[in-house]
Order: C-alpha cells, then structure tokens, then sequence
C-alpha cells in the first residue's frame, strides 16, 4: 500500500483521466489524495480518493475561460498555444506551489503523479531530488517534447526526419522557442525567479521531462517516433473511463443496426458552445446521404442545435462512447485527445477538425497513422465534411488502420501500467534511501 498525491489543473479533460487512474489506485489498496478544483470534489470522493481544493488563486472554471480572459476567442493553432500556457497554466503556478507544499509538509506521500500542465511542481522539480517525492507527471495531450525528428509542438505539422527534415524541423522549433511561444517560457522563468528557484533547464513545454517519469496515455503506434526520445517517457496505453452503468438507449437506437453506415459526430465536452463550428455543418452535409447521423452536443440542451433535422440525423446530449462506437462506421470530431483514441480503441477511421488546445496536433497523428482524414481546420465547410465522411467510407485503408491501432491498444491497460510505475520509482526511492 503506497500513499499516492495526485495534482492537477482545473479542466476535466485534465482531470477525468487522473480520476480513472485514482480509481485503479485505490482499488488495489492505495491512499489516493487529489489535490485539484473544489469542483471536482464528489467526483473525486466517488473514486475512493481524498479531495484538497487548491486555493481561489489557481481555481478557475475552463468553461468560462473566453469570456474571462479576453483576447482568448481570437488565437488559434499555435498563438492560443502561447495565450493558454501563459494565462491558463503559468500564472497559478505560485498558488499550486504553495498548495502542494502546504501538503507536503502536512503528509507523507511515497510518489505525486503530476498533470504536465500543473506547472505548481516546477519549484519542486527544479529542488534537490532527495527532498521529495518521486514525481510521474501524466500528459494529457500528445507528446510536445521537443525532438530532431518533429516539428515543434503545438504547430500541427507533420514529422520528417532525414538531413532536410531536421533541418526543418530545427528551424521551426526555433522560430516556435524563440518567438511564437516565447512569452509563456518567459513568464514561467520570471515566476519561477521570483519564487527563489532555478529558471528551466529545457523549454517550458518540455517542463514534464524534469520528472522521475513522464507518462504518455497512448500506444507508440499513436505517436511520431523519435530517435532523442529521454530515456524516463514511458507509453502506457490508453486510459479510459469505466464502462457506462445503466444506459438506457433512446427509441431511435434500432436505427444503429440497419443496412446504412452511421457516422458519429461530437465536439466533445468543452469545446461545444457553439455548435455551428462542426456540429452543425456535418448534419447539413450528409442530410441527403445514405447514412444514419448520430450527433452528441456533450452535455449541452439539444435545443442548441439550431438548424432543422433531417429524417436521417438522431441527437443526443450524451451517449457513452463505449456503448455508441461499435455501431459507429466514421466518427467525426474537433479532435479532443481522449475521444479520438476511444475511437481507435473501437477501430473506428475519423475525420477530425480542430484548430485549438492540442487538438491540430491529435488531428496530425490520425492523418500521420492513415486512420483518417485532417480537415485542418475547426470550421469546415459542409461540402468538405462530406467529402471528407465519403472518402473515409470508401476507402477501405482508413479502417484497416484503425483496426491496426485497435489491434495495438487491446495489448495495453493503462491503468496497470500507471500503477506499476508508482511501484517501480517508490522502490528506487527506497534504495537510493538505503531502506531496500
């Protein structure tokens, strides 16, 4: 039995994913304390663990955060990149330190598990390893390492490798490093100066490789390789929510087994306010298709959709995914991480378009891994999305290689594999201690 402290920034698309791995924690007989936002309290309690509020200072509602911080609702790509880790993940950094150090002094904890993005740990991280914990930090994104073999994260371009490749690639991440996303590495050394500790020793978007262990919630086969890549990145597969409980489907749900192709279509959970952006647009493209629609406003009134239905497209505030991806024969999204990878968990091909937070660079990776179609932008047309669905359907290869990465996920259990790590840096801790 191990006493695990778990931090992590506000946003549940940060959060859900620690909350499914506090539950296998716990499940196995550790003590689980979740330092994150008051919010998530019941949630966290649900999954056995202990909740610790951080303080108002690095609280925030990510539902909100365009009309807080403003300037937001005009960046894309790469520049809301630089606004998010500057207004969103830098600037609580003082208050998350001295909630987790607050902690720290209060408790024992044999290993922290770390959202990459809780940049509170820097000062931590940054001090003599003897003087805490063993540190995992989990990444809730695809993996920005800065690599001779990629472009820089966050930009949505695809990998090359070979003498001009890196070339390329060395000439953009400095463009990215020293420009783009120069003002959120500034501001994280200003902070991090003020507080009395070291400034970065690797760009601020690396920060995750400073751990014990930097967890990657996905396969290889989902990721660029990279020839750099440190020595302490470990990929464990996926880490998904419990099955759904008590689904009860909707009287359409017979629809699902006809002869016509159903193609899914979601803007996931926060992304969604408005739903003119995909939603939308993919009803009105394949209105007059031989297809059923299946269209999910997660969690928002479906009276937000604001166009007419067609006899062909069913919608639903929520379906668990688990439940509606094997009917499913094309999903398509904005691209959030989690989703995506459900989908190829089900071996279902995608067609994604998203512009913000990570999601150009998970469309990056669907297009990288043949499992289907990058639209590169968050605001297709509908001609394109229906182009874009039939290509995906008739095109035999997009579904082969989702099975492919289907095939690769079913080998992992991300849970387990967490757990194990936790074991393996306490029992170096302990030697290292001299306790072996």
């Amino acid at each position: 039995m191990a006493d695990i402290l778990i931090a992590s920034c506000p946003p549940i698309g940060h959060v859900g994913p620690l909350l499914t791995v506090a539950r296998g924690l716990v499940a196995r007989g550790d003590r689980v304390t979740f330092l994150t936002s008051r919010k998530h309290a019941p949630k966290i309690l649900a999954a056995g663990a202990t909740p610790v509020p951080l303080p108002a200072e690095a609280d925030y509602d990510d539902s909100s955060l365009d009309a807080n911080l403003p300037g937001r609702t005009e960046t894309s790509g790469i520049k809301r990149v630089n606004f998010d880790v500057t207004n969103v993940f830098v600037k609580p950094i003082p208050a998350q330190a001295a909630a987790l150090a607050n902690l720290l002094s209060d408790n024992h904890f044999d290993a922290i598990i770390a959202d990459s993005t809780f940049f509170g740990i820097l000062p931590s991280l940054l001090d003599d390893e003897s003087t805490r914990p063993p540190v995992l930090s989990y990444t809730t994104t695809p993996l920005f390492l800065t690599s001779r073999d990629t472009a820089p994260g966050g930009t949505g371009i695809l990998p090359a490798s070979g003498r001009l490749g890196r070339l390329r690639n060395k000439v953009l991440t400095a463009v990215v490093h020293r420009g783009l996303l120069r003002p959120s590495h500034v501001a994280a050394d200003t902070i991090l100066t003020q507080m009395g500790s070291p400034k970065l020793p690797v760009f601020v978007l690396d920060s995750a490789i400073l751990a014990d262990r930097l967890i990657v919630p996905t396969i290889e086969e989902f990721e660029y390789p990279r020839s750099d890549l440190p020595g302490n990145v470990r990929f464990v597969g996926a880490v998904t929510p419990a099955p759904a409980d008590h689904f009860v489907p909707p009287s359409w749900w017979s629809e699902l087994d006809g002869d016509r192709p159903v193609v899914h279509v979601t803007q996931g959970t926060i992304d969604n306010a408005d739903l003119s952006r995909l939603l939308e647009p993919t009803i009105t493209a394949l209105a007059d298709e031989n297809v059923v629609v299946v269209a999910t406003t997660g969690g928002r009134d479906v009276s937000n959709v604001r166009i007419p239905l067609p006899d062909n497209v069913f919608v639903a505030e929520y379906i668990p995914h688990d439940v509606l991806l094997s009917h499913v024969d094309v999903m398509v999204t904005n691209g959030g991480y989690g989703a995506v990878q459900r989908a190829l968990m089900m071996g279902v091909p995608l067609v994604v378009a998203g512009n913000t937070e990570d999601k150009p660079e998970v469309a990056a990776r669907v297009e990288w891994a043949g499992a289907g179609v990058n639209l590169r932008t968050a605001t297709p047309s509908s001609a394109a999305v229906r182009t874009a669905v039939r290509e995906v359907l008739d095109d035999a290869c997009y579904r082969q290689s989702a099975q492919h990465l289907q095939a690769a996920y079913a080998h992992s259990d991300g849970v387990a594999a967490i757990a194990s790590l936790v074991d393996e840096v306490v029992a170096e801790t302990r030697v290292k201690a001299g306790h072996a």
